[in-house]
């Protein structure tokens, strides 16, 4: 029988995932440096004509609260009790009171439903948001985020040496890493009844209406180039992205992509709708503990997978920044971290995290989920950084192919 820690505030981190660490037993956990310096791609850096300049005063010191939006399944849940255990400690700790909404399915979606306020500098009513580099490049470029206040932030010298100073935010004066993670391939090995090695290995005729892809197009169509031999990290061309766009095309018209969707395409393998996916790995893991079902099973294909990383930032109209720097701090905690990534089982971006790790459960330590291994890191890219106008023309492209 496993033992809970004797630190009081560590046991009550670890209570909500004592069950689920038996799936994250793997071989060879090593550092992440050299294959994370990858992620740091945005949407440049150029300046826009014109930027909101709200008038925002800070109500953090007499307004206890913040609210923040992230992704599903990305912050440690408690089935038993439904809240968040290491959400509930920060209330605890601080005295600020947390709402925290799943609000984010897809990058550009998200984007769609709070430009107009952000554009007109209004508080969009979330104080943190987490969003992936290229749309928090966007973000920083277009004047939509505030600059942060590190004195706030002590624990924000724990980020990965790697990230601390990426394109789309020299010197990370807007945004701070949340996660990291891998796009590939997502499956139900019981449903497809065997194993899928590479992207074609989707367009199986007993496979047809049966796919979903993502509706990031880094990812999916970042993964078809990788298959056709582009290098997705290096300068390649229009033409490159347009092939593999060309080979999406195929794919929707003769229905052997049932739909292109954001985080909901899990929804799609629990239900049987889909047996098959370009996924993301930490969903399919939380999928697999929460259904006890290790039929769920994600691989990274032949041809290599992408990697990116998700990332925390404050709204421009926030009214409460320090209470949203307050929170950032907490959770580039150590302890605090890799309780965190133990749940959500993507890779940690918190130095200290590893050692953290080995005082709650020295199993942990060689998941190469949270600590990836130089065999997985050699076989991922990060999509590289684009400029605003590459942006508009893939963006508007892709979303043509899939019918928006």
């Amino acid at each position: 029988m496993k033992h809970l820690p004797e630190d009081p505030m560590i046991r009550e981190l670890v209570r909500a995932q004592l069950s689920r660490r038996a799936l994250l037993r793997g071989a060879g956990g090593v550092g992440v440096a050299a294959a994370l310096a990858a992620c740091g791609t945005g949407g440049g850096t150029a300046a826009t004509a014109s930027k909101p300049k709200p008038a925002v005063k800070d109500r953090s010191a007499s307004d206890k609260i913040v609210r923040w939006a992230n992704w599903p399944a990305y912050l440690d849940y408690d089935e038993k009790s439904k809240k968040y255990p290491t959400l509930e400690q920060f209330q605890q700790k601080t005295g600020i009171k947390a709402s925290y909404a799943e609000d984010v399915d897809d990058n550009d979606s998200y984007y769609g439903k709070v430009q107009g306020q952000l554009k007109n500098g209004q508080d969009i009513g979330k104080d943190v948001i987490v969003l992936t580099d290229w749309m928090a490049g966007r973000m920083v470029r277009q004047g939509y985020v505030q600059k942060l206040d590190k004195a706030n932030i002590p624990n924000a010298t724990n980020l990965n040496p790697a990230l601390q100073d990426v394109d789309f935010d020299k010197g990370r004066n807007y945004s701070l890493t949340w996660q990291s993670g891998y796009a590939g391939l997502a499956y139900r090995k019981d449903k497809v009844g065997r194993e899928l090695k590479t992207i074609s290995d989707l367009w199986a005729p007993d496979l047809k209406g049966k796919v979903v892809v993502l509706s990031e197009f880094r990812d999916t169509v970042g993964l078809l180039m990788m298959e056709q031999g582009v290098d997705i990290s290096a300068n390649f061309s229009e033409d490159d992205f347009n092939k593999g766009l060309d080979e999406l095309q195929k794919q929707v018209d003769s229905g052997q992509i049932r739909q292109v969707k954001g985080n909901s395409y899990l929804e799609d393998l629990r239900s049987g709708n889909a047996i098959a996916a370009i996924g993301w790995s930490g969903d399919i893991l939380l999928a697999r503990f929460e259904e006890e079902d290790d039929n769920y099973t994600f691989t990274l294909p032949e041809s290599g997978g992408t990697l990116w990383s998700d990332n925390l930032m404050v709204p421009i109209a926030s009214p409460h920044k320090k209470n949203a720097e307050t929170l950032m701090n907490y959770y580039y905690d150590p302890t605090v971290a890799a309780t965190v990534a133990a749940y959500v089982n993507y890779i940690c971006p918190v130095d200290g995290a590893k050692a953290a790790m080995e005082k709650i459960d020295p199993s942990l330590v060689d998941s190469p989920l949270i600590f990836p291994t130089e065999a997985d890191l050699a076989k991922v890219k990060g999509f590289r950084t684009l400029s605003p106008d590459e942006e508009t023309t893939y963006s508007e492209a892709f979303q043509k192919v899939i019918g928006n």
